[in-house]
């Protein structure tokens, strides 16, 4: 039996439509906005339709755009930099978890200067981020509802963790209608890396009572609409149920932790610059294979979770269902294996040495080394 807290610093407002609410919410943070977006989202009316909602209450805003999939600490003193300019006094995250990222670490940035890299960790910041609201347009990577930012640092190729109740935004409206227009292959790619945050929070060892039911409860919305919402993006019910799912599994994750499949994926991303959802995809089924005997009696609630027949078979056996029903699911949804994505053989070392430095490492439930990490990029590069 565990003692624990359960933490959610940001007030959540959920479904369709509640974007129209945002020039409420930003009336009580200030008057000068920074919109934190990315390019590709500018064409979709979304960032024009929020500034004429703030506008209309009296909230002056200006766009920050230049974001890569994987944010950098380079947008960030960029991003920082244009909100002195604008002389921003809150900002709005648009977009998926590379915007809400960015304009968390920003917002630290205004706060306490420096360079993000001054905070790495859990609990460097002192001081309450510039207010923030967080408006993702992906069911993918839960950060409305986080405190956790993961920006790459350019100059080590490297994927770092800043950490802190601080740096959570204000408020969060998360609106399902705004990932209506999401491609394919992005429906999937964010979608898998929902279902990771709730796998993950589930089987990491600081997880929790509270974090267990929101885990599963996201294990169960995202498996169940994911595929509707590949096949048809206009299904408002599966984007419905995703979105909800993606917030579920950030809330989880956030009051437990992540493990191996982030440790080996932000390696990936770090390295090669390979989209956040992607890198954790052809991560997962090794890591649940690898951690399976630690937590059977878990990942079998996961395949139960994920509608698997598991009565009457042993815990292993009924773990075992549920890296099979996640390795369908990912066929399911065209994603490609870890060498069509981009891992090379020359690297696996580097790789595996990176993945063993990351912050998420004491959370898997299984031990892990060195040698571990580079069994699992191997069975990757060689697609068994």
């Amino acid at each position: 039996m565990k003692n624990f807290e359960f933490l959610l610093p940001t007030r959540v407002v959920f479904g369709n439509g509640v974007i129209e609410q945002i020039g409420t919410e930003a009336e009580h943070l200030g008057k000068r906005a920074l919109i934190v977006t990315d390019k590709g989202l500018l064409a979709t009316g979304y960032v024009e339709k929020i500034q004429d909602l703030l506008k209309n209450a009296g909230i002056a805003s200006e766009i920050f755009a230049d974001i890569d999939p994987n944010p950098r600490d380079t947008s960030v003193d960029s991003g920082a930099a244009a909100a002195r300019k604008a002389k921003a006094d809150m900002l709005v995250g648009v977009g998926g978890g590379s915007a809400v990222d960015t304009a968390k670490a920003i917002g630290i940035l205004l706060q306490t200067g420096g360079k993000i890299q001054d905070y790495e960790g859990l609990d460097k910041v002192k001081k309450p981020i510039t207010p923030l609201i967080a408006v993702p347009t992906t069911a993918g990577t839960g950060t409305e509802v986080t405190f956790w930012s993961v920006i790459t640092d350019t100059q080590r190729h490297y994927k770092m963790s800043v950490g802190s109740p601080l740096i959570a935004a204000t408020v969060a409206l998360v609106d399902p209608m705004l990932t209506m227009s999401l491609p394919k292959a992005i429906t999937a790619y964010t979608g898998i890396d929902a279902l990771v945050h709730a796998i993950e929070g589930y089987t990491a060892t600081l997880s929790q009572p509270v974090s267990d039911s929101l885990a599963l409860s996201a294990i169960a919305y995202i498996s169940g609409h994911i595929r509707k919402a590949y096949a048809n993006g206009r299904d408002a019910a599966a984007r419905y149920h995703m979105m909800l799912g993606s917030m579920l599994a950030g809330m989880a994750f956030g009051n437990s932790d992540v493990a191996s499949v982030h440790c080996m994926g932000e390696a990936m991303g770090g390295l090669y610059d390979t989209p956040h959802g992607l890198s954790m995809a052809v991560c997962l089924p090794y890591c649940m294979e690898h951690n399976l005997m630690a937590e059977p009696e878990r990942f079998a609630r996961i395949a139960a979770a994920m509608g698997e027949n598991i009565q009457e078979l042993p815990p292993l056996e009924a773990a075992e269902k549920g890296t099979l029903a996640v390795r369908k699911l990912l066929k399911d949804l065209d994603i490609p294996d870890a060498r069509t994505v981009g891992l090379k053989k020359q690297d696996l070392k580097k790789l595996a040495n990176a993945a063993a430095a990351n912050v998420s490492v004491e959370s898997n439930p299984r031990t892990l080394e060195k040698a571990d990490f580079l069994t699992m990029f191997q069975r990757a590069y060689d697609n068994q």
